[in-house]
């Protein structure tokens, strides 16, 4: 910059401050002090190389219309990016370096200390600071207030929460030596004024926007800001420069591009044209079947982004009809990638794969832009086989960011990483922590879709990762009310940002599948609350879309046949002894033993000629018993246990076995058997194909997800027997004239109600159900509110549970809200501004927003290591050495990491008392560890309890 003409235009002393107001310290901007006014163009650079290799054409395009018409996005956006530290132009932030504060001191900027740096003034800094002065500065300069009202939370909030405008405000008690006084005024008007001249624009009034943004694209428009300025406080690429000359938007821009190319960001599909008819056989290497037609057709027909329902049966192949429908809604309404939702970390894994494949069929390119988001990826042998090893640098790279910044990682950078960490295949940087939906495509659980509906820091970086994408939900009946709640308040804001959802799911019931249009809808029309009436397809299976249109709904409902025929599946009740409430341990136990062994019996004969057998028990200690007792009759070559109180890496092992030896198209061998006991882990997106199903009951539309298990592909060989496909079911007990009883285990996870419900419909005198022809009239009977199902014995305890239900239901719904993003009757409103104050605010870590977003008991993941009473040192539980201190030598790391168990929470209490080994305080994946240290013999103590584990039955309650 020429300082001659700055002095000419501002006057002298306002352009010698420009020289030495700072915006990074030397120690964090590579050795050099980085002057503010560079910062700030610094990261309007990286702004405009977001503009133009990140963003999706849909957020391109909004902008352009905020700013203006085609064209005047781009100058806007970047503007926005590099006003974020504008608020550093003050005392309050000039203070913190003596070094900076010294040189800024000599240039005649003064405060008083003493009124400054009182403790008082709590936590006023510099981005609060930036939104008063954004506020007051762009009112001089003539904007209207309500573009005002929405621009200056982007800058007071760009840390991660939005204040409210009375939070802003500089503590009386400062007296004005926060925010600065006399010369301190004028020189933050010069420092916006001169930042803004440099982006190309004729004064502070020439960028001011024409169309107030929706608060959805705000919210993504605040996330995008963040994002440029972490990667612009990257000292790798933006080392500090202290010489004003040499400070520039051109100097900036070369910068920026130099670090963008060394970053490999890479965008999604771009502009992607929309495909044509034989695509689908191009990209799955088969022709669409009917439903998937139906479905493809259905995006094709939405006259603008919208949600689609597709409700189809188990086998169907509503994933690719998924696939191909995001690509056409994301050609033509300008999304760039996607982002799939699975319910469970299990699910998401083989999903990952299938979204790859289907990715590199569009492009060979990008299968390696996507990445796996869920906390146990690091045990998936295809994700760790796409990355190699990043240096120690990596961790530091953003270390510039956190200067100076607030408690709690404000900024998301602290990296439970060890020595080396996850790099390439997907870009490096989007496997930081909080911005992993930034990258294009994403595959992971639907609780990061929930983690954006969550009053949370920097939950504007999950918006801007979802905004520009097609959403794509699969399972969504696994839903509960509790986070049904956020799952609905996430639809409102991606309605309101005009992302396509895609919804799937074999067993929605009415008032879910209302829920959702009516959530995404209000959403759309920026409405507290929209009543619609949701068109109901008459057939199976079955696609609902919506949209808005000139401010009104639009519907669009079609039905077709499925691709199989129905099965005829034999339903039995097998009823097994339940036991009373003053029932005692023994008791319980030997009743428990008389159904093993009936299970035992039942698979003997029914696999005597050979076969495949999936039984699904509703706890992992039913399941760990009946193994136990199989076994012994069969062997442990015919008899595989799968549930959730694995070690994670012994799960995913056992889970990939599982699908291996019971997957699609598997050569059986004959007189073969195998037999599989789990838990809900196989209840769904587990592509297994049993011959026989034995299943605990569970509501309708879970067992028929537990159904659509069996018989599930054509062209497999099967026993004569076992031809014709059969499930019984058992976990209850008939009694004759009252309600039948029920494990005590399923009514806690279930609720009596819906058990109720479901055993009136199960079938008697041998009869059945036809699968798929009968699964939504079913789900509709049990789902409904007809009292009248239920048998006149019943009715009074079917009345009680359903009271009982409601109200939990209700507190459920009730403690859901007060960790959603928008607090109840503020819908409407047209700003950020007081976002994250209102109501409780879920913790940053991914342990306490899944809490949030999750009902259920707490329980506590512990590492299982061993050493016996004689021991001086530590192992691992395959033996290998560790220390006396517990020291993990980084190719023991892996093995460590993979020992990791989550306890069943009735032992939460104790094992909150537990910590990491002493060697593991400092080190960064295990120092929040908790370590569990077993015997020799896999027992350890916990309070009152006696735990064991090994490899066959995983962790067991003693």
């Amino acid at each position: 910059m020429d300082l001659g003409q700055l002095q000419e235009r501002y006057g002298v002393a306002a352009a010698g401050a420009l020289g030495v107001l700072w915006g990074k310290s030397r120690e964090r901007a590579g050795g050099t002090t980085s002057l503010l006014l560079g910062h700030l163009l610094d990261t309007a650079a990286v702004g405009e190389l977001l503009w133009d290799g990140l963003l999706a054409p849909s957020t391109r395009s909004a902008l352009d219309g905020v700013a203006g018409g085609p064209g005047r996005g781009r100058g806007l956006f970047a503007w926005l990016c590099g006003i974020h530290d504008v608020g550093k132009a003050t005392p309050a932030h000039q203070r913190l370096w003596d070094e900076g504060a010294q040189a800024v001191r000599a240039s005649g900027l003064a405060w008083v200390e003493a009124a400054a740096g009182a403790r008082s003034q709590g936590r006023w800094r510099h981005d609060w600071a930036g939104g008063l002065m954004a506020r007051e500065l762009l009112v001089l300069a003539g904007w209207p207030a309500e573009q005002v009202d929405w621009v200056w939370p982007l800058v007071a909030g760009h840390h991660g929460a939005f204040p409210s405008l009375r939070d802003v405000q500089e503590p009386r008690t400062a007296k004005g030596q926060l925010r600065g006084r006399g010369l301190w005024r004028e020189v933050q008007q010069v420092v916006l004024d001169v930042f803004t001249r440099e982006m190309g624009f004729e004064g502070l009034g020439d960028p001011q926007p024409v169309v107030v943004p929706s608060r959805a694209l705000q919210l993504q428009l605040s996330g995008l800001v963040v994002m440029a300025d972490w990667i612009a406080s990257d000292e790798r690429f933006f080392t500090g420069v202290d010489d004003l000359k040499r400070v520039s938007a051109d100097a900036s821009r070369e910068r920026a591009a130099a670090g963008w190319r060394a970053l490999g960001l890479e965008r999604g599909w771009g502009a992607l044209a929309v495909a044509g008819p034989e695509a689908f056989g191009d990209r799955f290497g088969y022709e669409p079947r009917r439903s998937q037609a139906m479905v493809v057709g259905a995006a094709r027909a939405m006259g603008g982004p919208g949600l689609m329902v597709v409700e189809a049966p188990m086998g169907e192949g509503k994933t690719e009809a998924a696939q191909a429908a995001a690509e056409v809604v994301a050609a033509r309404f300008g999304a760039d990638g996607v982002f799939v939702g699975m319910p469970t970390q299990a699910t998401s894994d083989p999903m990952f794969t299938r979204t790859r494949r289907w990715l590199e069929a569009i492009d060979a390119d990008l299968a390696s832009r996507v990445v796996l988001l869920h906390g146990k990826r690091a045990f998936n042998r295809e994700w760790k086989a796409l990355l190699d090893s990043a240096g120690a640098a990596a961790d530091q790279a953003y270390g510039g960011v956190d200067e100076f910044g607030m408690d709690d990682d404000p900024y998301g950078l602290a990296h439970d990483g060890c020595g080396e960490r996850e790099r390439k295949a997907p870009a490096e940087w989007f496997l930081g922590p909080k911005r992993g939906l930034l990258a294009p495509f994403v595959v992971g659980t639907v609780d990061q879709l929930l983690f954006a509906a969550t009053r949370t820091r920097h939950v504007m970086l999950r918006m801007a990762g979802l905004a520009g994408k097609v959403v794509v939900l699969d399972e969504v009946h696994a839903c509960d009310v509790y986070m049904s709640q956020f799952l609905g308040e996430a639809l409102r804001w991606l309605g309101q940002a005009g992302v396509p959802v895609i919804v799937l799911s074999a067993t929605l019931a009415p008032a879910q599948r209302q829920d959702l249009f009516e959530s995404y809808l209000a959403g759309a029309a920026s409405k507290e609350e929209l009543r619609v009436q949701v068109p109901a397809p008459q057939g199976y299976p079955r696609v609902t879309t919506a949209w808005l249109a000139c401010g009104k709904p639009q519907f669009h409902a079609a039905a077709t046949q499925g691709w199989r025929p129905d099965l005829a599946v034999a339903v039995r009740a097998m009823p097994e002894g339940i036991a009373g409430a003053g029932c005692g341990r023994e008791d319980r136990e030997e009743l428990r033993r008389e159904a093993d062994t009936a299970v035992g019996d039942l698979l003997e004969g029914e696999l005597a000629d050979g076969g495949t057998a999936l039984v699904i028990r509703n706890t992992v200690t039913r399941a760990q018993s009946l193994f136990e007792e199989l076994r012994g009759r069969f062997g442990d070559a015919e008899v595989r246990l799968l549930h959730a109180r694995f070690t994670v890496a012994r799960r995913a092992d056992l889970t990939e076995e599982c699908l291996s030896l019971l997957g699609p198209r598997r050569p059986r061998l004959p007189g073969g058997r195998l037999i599989l006991v789990a838990t809900q882990l196989a209840e769904q997106s587990f592509d297994v194909d049993a011959d026989l199903l034995v299943t605990d009951l569970a509501p309708v539309d879970l067992l028929l997800q537990r159904i659509g298990r069996l018989h599930r592909h054509d062209g497999t060989d099967r026993p004569a027997r076992l031809r014709a496909p059969k499930v019984f079911v058992t976990g209850f007990q008939p009694r004759e004239g009252r309600e039948p009883a029920f494990l005590f285990a399923s009514e806690m996870i279930y609720g009596r109600h819906l058990l109720l419900r479901t055993a009136a419909v199960l079938p008697g005198g041998g009869a059945g159900w036809s699968v798929p022809r009968d699964v939504p009239a079913l789900v509709d009977r049990v789902y409904g509110g007809d009292a009248s199902l239920l048998p006149h014995a019943w009715t009074e305890a079917g009345e009680a549970a359903g009271r009982e239900q409601c109200e939990r239901d209700r507190a459920r719904a009730e403690e859901a809200r007060q960790f959603l993003l928008t607090a109840p009757g503020e819908h409407e409103r047209r700003t950020l501004a007081g976002l994250h104050y209102g109501g409780s605010t879920a913790g940053s870590d991914e342990a306490a927003l899944q809490a949030a977003v999750r009902d259920g008991d707490e329980s506590v993941e512990v590492v299982l290591v061993v050493r016996d009473e004689g021991d001086a040192a530590f192992r691992t539980l395959s033996g290998r050495a560790l220390s006396v201190n517990g020291d993990v030598a980084c190719d023991v790391l892996e093995e460590v990491l993979g020992s990791t168990v989550r306890l069943p929470s009735k032992l939460t209490g104790p094992a909150l008392e537990l910590g990491p080994l002493p060697a593991w305080h400092g080190h960064p994946w295990l120092r929040r560890s908790r370590a569990l240290v077993l015997d020799a013999s896999g027992r350890a103590r916990l309070g009152d309890f006696t735990v064991s584990y090994d490899e066959r039955f995983g962790l067991r309650e003693r």
